[in-house]
């Protein structure tokens, strides 16, 4: 646990570590970054007497000084179990969580384990809320382009220690640097796998003190489209971009000048972007500008990248996917 701006909320998140029904040994090591570690000493003896060891490390600064990343590493560099319960202080585990997780570790020695969250307050990000608990496990692993980050939330991770020092520790820029995103797609990237248990095991708190909040939506943007590139579009001859409005046109735009070539239409149900014939892209060095033509989604070819959003059109957006009998992680991507 790195301890973060979240003192209000530390009391029930070791009440819900005193809970937990596993009976193997368990060791919670703290970083305090913000002046907390009375509290949690308040707790030694408690976590001692459920079979808890306790390390802690920190200042005694009452404004935060390192990062998220590096209070992470700090809390990982000085504990010692062979694996990894990443918890947010700020959030509160279900008593079942860590031997669920732990059992499915087991069975996935080189996974990120998640799990299903429950939200507080209770609808708050609705559309985010759905999709961590509902996407099915293969779209754990083809979703992971999409803006919602990780398939699996940072704070439901569970790994073995083994699997985390393979990866690597967590980049350390500060404030800003959406550090679990960049050791997902690492993660990712060397071969590992992407698991979530199917039952709820965390209270998923949402405030304005969020370090999330402190994340530029284009720093995201940015990340993804270059993991898109390097896993997915490098490997294509040409696709289609499913969006012939401003994100399908921004993904064009921010496409290496190989992949632009690459892609053989933009498709859309708007009937005036198609009637319209085609997209000129007016900010290219190239004479004459390219044009790449906007077809109806019936009138395209995949492979395709989905540039629209999931959960926003009642259902339409979904049914006319479903219509095309296509597979996800082969024939389309949803990159919003």
């Amino acid at each position: 646990i790195p301890v973060h701006n979240a003192s209000c909320w530390l009391d029930e998140c070791l009440q819900g570590i005193v809970d937990q029904d596993y009976t193997g040994s368990m060791e919670l090591s703290v970083y305090d970054d913000d002046g907390s570690r009375a509290i949690v000493e308040g707790w030694r003896e408690r976590l001692e007497r459920r079979g808890v060891s306790m390390v802690i490390s920190g200042h005694d600064s009452a404004q935060p000084r390192g990062g998220c990343g590096s209070c992470q590493n700090q809390a990982v560099s000085q504990s010692s179990g062979k694996y990894l319960c990443f918890q947010d202080a700020d959030d509160v585990m279900m008593p079942q969580r860590i031997h669920l997780q732990y059992e499915a570790c087991l069975f996935n020695s080189t996974s990120l384990i998640g799990c299903q969250v429950r939200r507080d307050p209770e609808g708050s990000t609705e559309r985010y809320t759905r999709w961590i608990n509902n996407i099915s496990q293969d779209q754990l692993s083809t979703q992971v382009y999409t803006s919602h980050g990780p398939t699996v939330i940072m704070p439901t991770w569970f790994c073995s220690r083994h699997w985390f020092q393979r990866v690597g520790t967590f980049d350390e820029g500060g404030k800003g640097v959406p550090e679990d995103l960049l050791w997902f797609y690492e993660s990712v990237g060397q071969g590992g796998g992407v698991v979530r248990v199917d039952q709820c095991l965390l209270v998923y708190r949402y405030h304005q003190q969020a370090a999330t909040h402190s994340v530029l939506e284009e720093t995201i943007w940015n990340l993804r489209v270059a993991f898109l590139q390097e896993r997915v579009i490098n490997q294509w001859e040409s696709f289609t971009i499913w969006n012939a409005g401003k994100q399908g046109r921004k993904l064009y735009r921010c496409l290496s000048s190989s992949n632009q070539k690459k892609v053989r239409a933009f498709c859309d149900v708007d009937e005036n972007k198609i009637k319209k014939g085609f997209y000129t892209y007016e900010e290219s060095k190239e004479r004459p500008k390219p044009q790449i033509p906007v077809l109806h989604y019936r009138d395209a070819s995949p492979p395709y990248i989905i540039c629209v959003k999931l959960d926003m059109t009642g259902g339409v957006f979904e049914e006319n996917l479903k219509s095309l009998h296509l597979e996800e992680g082969v024939d389309y991507y949803h990159f919003n």
